[in-house]
């Protein structure tokens, strides 16, 4: 939402309140009078103009609840029904109450990059673990699901997103597979995340040294009983690390496999040519209308 809104930027609005300029900010704006990283607006009950330029006190008024500066109006986040089963973008603009509601999912893979990047290294919440140099280079490739037991159903690249219609990047490779399907560790290396992701979304990472580079991998969808490693375990290819599941954003039981040349905060690649330009057995060509995810 923040970075939709003012680009993760704390602005000042001096055209409609030139004391806001007198605060720590990032620039000025110009949306009617808003103001700060959420581009709240006093006159809508956000708060004052001394509240509002204050970074911590727009995030607890974009949260809301009944701990929050606003409770119970103008509603944050926590006072949405079901905002957790929402999309993103929905949940924001359920918040934001934008005059253009659709803007908000497009900014969602910068969002995951830049959290992925400040948490799921951090070791802060025993799912992810401190950056290790030390991963030995892999001795073999193992495909991650067991031959026959799955059919590929969307490949990377642009595509319409199968639950919200809309246009955008799918970044990783689908086969549709039965419920609890094993997922295999592609090489050796080393776990640094596994969990659910936002509380819903399965996810395994792994990095590995494969051809002197560091490569990441991201085993996704898994039901939370479905993952069988931690952070911080070591994994050699072909380790049985998690079953097939439907958890988040999914359209029925899949693996969403990522490859992450660089590591895995660096952007995914095309896993199949990846795949294929190793050797690696068990790419067929997409049925489609199959099992899918907005991934």
């Amino acid at each position: 939402a923040a970075l939709t809104e003012s680009t993760l930027r704390q602005l000042a609005n001096t055209g409609t309140y030139p004391e806001s300029g007198e605060y720590p900010n990032d620039g000025n704006g110009s949306d009617h009078d808003s103001l700060g990283l959420f581009q709240m607006r006093p006159q809508s009950g956000w708060g004052t103009v001394a509240e509002l330029m204050d970074t911590s006190y727009q995030a607890r008024a974009f949260y809301g609840g009944p701990d929050g500066p606003n409770y119970p109006s103008p509603r944050g986040l926590l006072d949405i029904p079901g905002w957790q089963q929402m999309d993103k973008g929905e949940a924001a603009q359920a918040v934001e109450v934008s005059a253009y509601p659709d803007r908000y999912q497009n900014y969602e893979p910068v969002a995951r990059t830049i959290l992925d990047t400040l948490t799921l290294r951090s070791g802060g919440n025993g799912s992810g673990v401190p950056g290790d140099t030390n991963i030995p280079e892999t001795s073999r490739l193992v495909f991650p699901l067991p031959t026959g037991s799955y059919v590929h159903t969307s490949s990377f690249g642009p595509r319409i997103d199968p639950i919200t219609g809309e246009a955008r990047l799918h970044a990783g490779t689908d086969w549709a597979a039965p419920d609890g399907t094993p997922i295999f560790a592609l090489a050796d290396g080393l776990v640094t995340y596994a969990g659910m992701v936002d509380g819903y979304s399965g996810q395994i990472t792994i990095e590995h040294t494969i051809g002197g580079e560091k490569v990441a991998t991201k085993y996704i969808h898994m039901w939370a009983h479905g993952i069988h490693v931690t952070a911080g375990d070591r994994v050699t290819a072909g380790q049985h690390i998690g079953d097939v599941g439907s958890s988040g954003h999914s359209t029925g039981p899949h693996l969403h496999f990522q490859v992450h040349p660089g590591g895995a905060n660096a952007p995914a690649v095309d896993a199949e040519p990846w795949l294929a330009q190793r050797g690696i057995e068990g790419i067929d060509a997409p049925v489609g209308g199959g099992p899918g995810c907005s991934t």
